[in-house]
């Protein structure tokens, strides 16, 4: 049983709930179960409280829905958000305090026809590190990324769905450059927002209300004299091109980039009006970033997968492969996952890479060239996993999909 729940069944009148408490109870049960958000929604007949574990919302506590006005309001004021304004969506931080169990908060109010709901992101830098060896990437992967490091100028661009691990790759990317040439080398970012302070490191947060957008903030950039930049995301056409160009001019250039897929990344620059040329010139790399959740290690045990599934694989990991995976127990809050670790598809651009990108291929091209050179899927990365018993079949499934290729 959770702090919030013993706290509720302690209090013989409801309308007796110290709200501020209650609001306390909920960020360090959410704190301490290590979840990344807390969702309050108002439902049908209750407000529900759900936690973000290993990227899946678990259920915490159901509360009255006549506690929603008072919990808005007292996140609103920890926020610095106007309590009174219930009808518009609002954004706002919490630092570290006792009340937020010592960790930051990034609060979203957002007005629904039952009320509002609320998503608070935990940001939690007590004995963070970032280091590239503690990602879970394969041996070879790292190797790679690292090499894809050491150049001295060009584009190395991360793409995932959100939450996929996109800023903690490049913030251990970023760690380790200070860690290797210390203070010879000048590394700044623009980021929206900062999620966490870097050492040695220049961060600027853009304000697009005081017209401090990405294309405006690198342009000033580039007269700070940088040896590497990192842009917290590639949106528009003007900020693509100033990436490219500072790839291009002697600049090591590390961002994020929404695309369906790793091979993607192509059509969605060259749809921003990035000539072919440019793209095959300046990207040295691509990586694609999935998180899968991990096997308990208290509670894992072998299974066997639906035989739906096994025909999706090949013949010889069907037979030979022992499947694992967890039954829940009290250390894994019942879910049978234990922690997340990270799958790559890992695009170096090679010659073959960058013709295929100048005859401006099509993607599914693009990905048949790069396993011809070696690349490894997210499926077949993830099937590793599935191998050594380190998460189920399932798993891999419901992240990556199945690739038929």
């Amino acid at each position: 049983m959770n702090e919030t729940t013993r706290y509720l069944h302690a209090v013989v009148d409801p309308p007796g709930i110290e709200i501020g408490q209650l609001v306390s109870l909920l960020v360090k049960d959410a704190v301490q179960a290590g979840a990344s958000d807390i969702h309050i929604e108002p439902w049908e007949s209750t407000l529900v409280v759900r936690i973000r574990l290993s990227g899946v919302l678990t259920e915490l506590v159901h509360l009255p829905l006549d506690l929603m006005e008072r919990i808005s309001g007292r996140l609103k004021v920890m926020a610095n958000l106007i309590s009174y304004q219930t009808d518009l969506p609002q954004e706002g931080h919490a630092p570290a305090g006792p009340d937020t169990a010592g960790v930051e908060l990034r609060i979203s109010v957002f007005p629904t026809v039952r009320g509002e709901k609320i998503v608070i992101r935990i940001f939690d830098s007590r004995n963070r590190t970032f280091e590239l060896a503690s990602l879970g990437f394969e041996e070879d992967t790292l190797k790679t990324l690292v090499g894809l490091l050491d150049r001295p100028n060009g584009l190395i661009l991360l793409t995932g769905p959100t939450g996929a691990g996109k800023t903690t790759v490049i913030y251990s990317a970023l760690c380790h450059l200070v860690h290797r040439f210390g203070p010879t080398i000048s590394i700044s970012t623009v980021e929206d927002p900062v999620e966490f302070n870097l050492p040695m490191i220049s961060q600027a947060q853009i304000n697009p209300v005081r017209e401090f957008t990405y294309p405006i903030a690198l342009r000033s950039l580039m007269r700070q004299d940088p040896q590497v930049i990192m842009i917290g995301e590639i949106r528009d056409a003007e900020t693509a091109s100033i990436a490219v160009q500072a790839g291009l001019t002697g600049h090591l250039v590390i961002s994020t980039i929404h695309s369906g897929s790793t091979a993607g990344v192509f059509a969605r620059l060259i749809n921003m009006e990035i000539e072919p040329f440019l793209l095959a010139s300046s990207i040295g790399g691509i990586v694609g970033l999935r998180l899968i959740r991990m096997n308990c290690p208290y509670c894992s045990e072998p299974y066997q997968p639906e035989s739906g599934l096994l025909r999706m694989l090949p013949e010889e990991i069907a037979e030979t492969a022992s499947f694992r995976r967890g039954v829940g127990c009290p250390e894994c809050m019942q879910t049978g996952y234990g922690g997340r670790t990270a799958l790559t598809e890992m695009l170096v651009v090679n010659e073959a890479i960058r013709d295929a990108a100048l005859q401006k291929r099509t993607t599914r091209s693009l990905q048949e060239v790069a396993v011809a050179e070696g690349m490894q899927t997210l499926w077949k990365m993830g099937l590793r996993r599935v191998v050594k018993g380190e998460s189920p079949l399932e798993e891999i499934v419901r992240v990556v999909g199945f690739d038929h290729s």
